[in-house]
């Protein structure tokens, strides 16, 4: 399942929804633009290096942030800006635009810290706005959990579009990332080597975050 657009009105314009968006697509214009080396360098400086930040936490804080406006490829990119589009609007309307991103850049950085956690050592660069979408899919559960998502499906060769509970199309999203971090912590544990791949912890701690942080943001003010 894919998200199109939720069903759910807005009350304001999601300007720093949209501001997000533009940045992470014109840092991403700015990687493409890169030879590989270069590419590398930028992600080494920008990225989280687990191993960088264990080491030198004062002057390595920073990758916290910048890593969440950095992406690995043209879909990590645009599956990332799609969830912000369809549910980033709705949590920026319901905290107000500058709560709004100083929420989702504390659930990314905390994200970052949970990956950062699962693998102290690693020296892999972990990067992508997953951690504070996630964060924002974790506040939208809690408080539009009956909201109408329309939803792009593939049945073989056959696409359709259907309109489905948040909480349903959230809750696959999170059962899959704790399945799937759940192996990625087995598979290492098996084979004892260190492997790349999508950051699940990332995702489950914005996720959880985004839960605990948004009513203190005010998620559920009456207005």
């Amino acid at each position: 399942m894919f998200p199109l657009y939720d069903e759910n009105p807005t009350r304001t314009t999601p300007y720093f929804t949209y501001g997000l968006i533009g940045m992470n697509i014109l840092v991403f214009l700015h990687e493409v633009s890169l030879s590989n080396e270069q590419l590398e360098q930028f992600f080494q400086l920008y990225a989280v290096v687990p191993r960088e930040l264990t080491t030198d936490l004062s002057g390595e804080w920073i990758t916290l942030i910048t890593s969440q406006f950095l992406h690995g490829g043209w879909w990590h990119l645009i599956s990332n800006m799609i969830f912000l589009w369809v549910f980033g609007n709705n949590i920026e309307d319901r905290l107000g635009h500058f709560k709004y991103l100083i929420f989702y850049l504390a659930c990314g950085a905390l994200a970052a810290a949970c990956q950062w956690f699962i693998g102290i050592d690693s020296a892999i660069p972990s990067l992508g706005a997953s951690g504070a979408i996630s964060g924002v899919l974790g506040a939208y559960i809690i408080r539009f959990p009956h909201a109408r998502i329309t939803t792009l499906i593939f049945l073989g060769f056959f696409v359709t579009t259907i309109s489905v509970p948040a909480l349903v199309m959230i809750g696959i999203f999170f059962v899959q990332n704790v399945i799937s971090g759940l192996a990625s912590l087995q598979a290492a544990a098996n084979m004892s080597v260190e492997s790349g791949g999508v950051a699940y912890w990332a995702h489950i701690g914005g996720f959880v975050f985004g839960m605990i942080l948004a009513p203190l943001f005010g998620l559920f003010r009456d207005d």
